[in-house]
């Protein structure tokens, strides 16, 4: 698959860096070059510095070819600004896109676009883990 990432954070790099170890050609946007140091030396796809909200910047990033556009930017209005020019305007099949705000989230699913929210998952993963049975920590004092 052809994939662009917008967003060369945590998330955005080490997903790029596991697409591309699978076989798939990845493409990295972020508009801060000092995002890229996040990529291990052996990531061997693209990395372009620019935002991706700008027409030109994904255009150059091979949008009009992309299978999968995943937006990962720390702003949700970017995400979601980027996710639907994806969709809408240059036609990608699969767009995933990170919305921090759960309700926001739920209404842009609603609207078309895949959404996750890592607030709406760490919630349930906090929650699990309280309700879940300690685990044993003897000899751990």
């Amino acid at each position: 698959m052809r994939v662009i990432i917008m967003g060369c954070g945590r998330v955005g790099a080490g997903l790029a860096q596991r697409l591309q170890r699978e076989g798939h050609d990845v493409t990295v946007l972020d508009p801060d070059a000092f995002a890229f140091r996040r990529l291990l030396s052996e990531f061997a796809g693209r990395r372009l510095q620019g935002s991706g909200t700008d027409d030109r910047m994904l255009v150059e990033a091979g949008i009009e070819r992309a299978d999968v556009f995943i937006a990962v930017a720390s702003g949700d209005n970017r995400n979601i600004l980027a996710s639907q020019k994806a969709k809408e305007i240059y036609g990608v099949k699969r767009v995933v896109t990170r919305v921090k705000d759960p309700l926001r989230a739920e209404l842009f699913a609603r609207l078309g676009l895949q959404t996750f929210s890592p607030t709406k998952v760490g919630i349930g993963l906090a929650h699990d883990a309280v309700l879940r049975p300690a685990a044993n920590t003897e000899g751990t004092r």
